[in-house]
């Protein structure tokens, strides 16, 4: 049995990539594994500073909800994120959440493999690269953990377009086969 944290990323009601980690979870809870859900919506993140200290001491100096999620992570064996794509790129919170993340940068970590699920109205294969680029780029601070799967489901752009596409059940399989 594995520890398997979901972190969903998009605030909007009817997220459809919020669909696709919900069903990732549903795969991984049918496999037998542990699984936490985590939304960042209603959660407080502030912006990172910059100020470092948290290489010193381990911990950001900021209050707020990133410290119980950084630990859930720390302490997960698999990290899935979702996001929907904005701009080709990954959504402002998520990025602001793995920039606030830098207190993890000197501690052990048990993380090891990193599953990401991207959903966007406009489809194609350029349209995840970039945010897929950006996860990676925080995977290789983390040099033991590796991406291992990546689902994208393009042409789905308002609340809940997602409903019956073949990718949910694409990604409940994948969640299941970790």
């Amino acid at each position: 049995m594995k520890k398997v944290i979901v972190i969903s990323t998009s605030l909007r009601p009817g997220s459809n990539s919020n669909a696709m980690a919900e069903q990732f979870a549903k795969g991984a809870e049918a496999a037998g594994h542990q699984v936490e859900f985590i939304s960042l919506r209603g959660k407080e993140i502030k912006f990172c500073i910059g100020c470092l200290s948290c290489q010193k001491t381990g911990a950001c100096v900021i209050k707020d909800d990133v410290p119980a999620i950084m630990e859930s992570v720390l302490n997960a064996d698999v990290v899935c994120w979702a996001t929907p794509i904005y701009y080709y790129e990954m959504s402002g919170q998520m990025k602001t959440l793995i920039d606030r993340m830098n207190a993890m940068y000197p501690k052990d970590y048990k993380f090891r493999e990193v599953y990401l699920l991207t959903t966007a109205a406009e489809d194609g294969d350029f349209v995840f690269k970039r945010a897929e680029g950006g996860l990676t780029g925080w995977i290789d601070c983390y040099g033991k953990s590796e991406l291992k799967g990546h689902i994208f489901c393009g042409g789905v752009g308002g609340p809940n377009e997602i409903a019956g596409n073949a990718k949910l059940q694409e990604a409940y399989e994948m969640g299941k086969q970790i």
